[in-house]
């Protein structure tokens, strides 16, 4: 507000303003500067990779996605409804960047997100109990609006792996939404993760409320990858 009324007073004058006026307009200005550095924090402490976005989301015929529905996932009804939203495909189809789009999407409806490649969350999650904030990190994980968890089931997972993983969804089920990414179809989770029973729960917890989205076509790395004529020629 400050810097505002210092530029009404170097500014040239012309239609002169009411006081309620003047007001009105460093109110404006301030509620303004303080949203845009709240969305700068959030999307700061998202860590949203490559600087994902819906509207850059290629919605190309066959790729799995059509605009009208990502338009829909745009509004963050489903982050409202509690729901989840999980993406499979192929290695390079898009699947971090659509989680990292949703997660973009709802920092800019002022909602917390954090993306995280589920190894380093399990690496996060271990740590944690060994210095003694695992509950921190579990109640702090519980209140991020969108978690969107990348590359799941990339590698088999210990049982004590399996069981953080509960936790984690167990405090977030009906309570937030959990965007979840991987090269394996939902029906072969199960096996995946082993255990039947805790496999049953954490299923039971993401897959019956969620919107799946299977991801077409080929590797997008590939497709923006230097032409071989272009790399001749660079060398």
């Amino acid at each position: 507000m400050a810097a505002g009324l210092r530029e009404l007073e170097t500014s040239p004058p012309t239609d002169q303003l009411s006081t309620e006026e003047m007001l009105s307009m460093l109110i404006d200005r301030e509620w303004t500067a303080r949203e845009n550095k709240r969305l700068e924090r959030l999307l700061r402490d998202a860590r949203i990779p490559g600087g994902a976005c819906l509207e850059d989301l290629s919605c190309d015929p066959g790729r799995g996605v059509e605009k009208s529905f990502a338009r829909t996932l745009q509004a963050c009804q489903w982050v409202q409804s509690k729901q989840n939203v999980i993406v499979v495909g192929a290695t390079g189809a898009g699947k971090s960047f659509l989680g990292g789009a949703l997660a973009q999407a709802a920092c800019r409806r002022g909602m917390k997100a954090l993306c995280i490649r589920m190894p380093r969350l399990l690496q996060q999650l271990a740590v944690a109990r060994a210095d003694g904030t695992y509950t921190q990190t579990l109640v702090k994980l519980a209140k991020t609006s969108v978690l969107v968890l990348d590359d799941f089931l990339l590698a088999p997972m210990t049982d004590v792996e399996r069981r953080d993983l509960l936790e984690v969804l167990e405090d977030r089920y009906d309570q937030s939404s959990t965007v979840i990414t991987s090269q394996l179809p939902t029906k072969s989770w199960h096996q995946a993760i082993g255990e039947a029973t805790i496999a049953d729960a954490i299923c039971d917890r993401v897959v019956h409320n969620a919107h799946v989205i299977a991801l077409r076509g080929g590797s997008m790395r590939k497709k923006k990858a230097i032409a071989p004529e272009a790399q001749a020629e660079k060398n």
